[in-house]
């Protein structure tokens, strides 16, 4: 990872951060925010480790500074997974005209989804209050896969994608 990429990543966790602190509404179990579009932002143009450390750090930090301390480890594990396979799953050159950006941030939201849910049985103790958050971050991620498209929009209209991912 060069320095490029190193402060990149370190902006995109702040993003993160602050969109996911900032903006937030109350759901069972924890909250709903606007840090997923960013989440998905930094995937699809940092790639694989850029992604999963901005994701993870990011997310977990805006759960430390919320004070929602037991969703902390589960964040940072979910939030990192989430970052990996939109990552993984997205072109690598970004644009947002292919249907692999799509699929990606669907399959990213369903693996958060799901692993909040494992979570929350754990930390709700039953699987009937995990349950009762699933419609909540459902809604979060189709905002987020709204603010990932109109940020993202703007950024490849501005032609920054060159400047993120190439450096020039």
């Amino acid at each position: 990872m060069n320095t490029k990429k190193i402060c990149m990543t370190g902006l995109f966790m702040a993003l993160i951060c602050v969109a996911t602190l900032f903006f937030k509404i109350s759901i069972p179990g924890g909250y709903a925010h606007l840090g997923n579009g960013f989440i998905f932002l930094a995937s699809a143009l940092l790639g694989n480790v850029g992604g999963m450390i901005a994701a993870g750090a990011g997310s977990a930090l805006a759960d430390l500074f919320g004070g929602y301390y037991m969703w902390l480890l589960p964040t940072l594990i979910i939030k990192c997974i989430m970052g990996f396979v939109v990552a993984f799953i997205a072109p690598k050159k970004f644009t947002l005209k292919s249907p692999r950006t799509l699929i990606a941030v669907i399959i990213g939201t369903a693996e958060m989804v799901a692993g909040y849910f494992i979570a929350g049985i754990f930390i709700m103790d039953t699987a009937a209050a995990s349950v009762t958050q699933i419609p909540g971050l459902v809604t979060e991620d189709i905002v987020g896969i709204a603010v990932f498209y109109f940020v993202g929009f703007a950024i490849e209209k501005s032609n920054a994608v060159r400047l993120i991912q190439n450096g020039e």
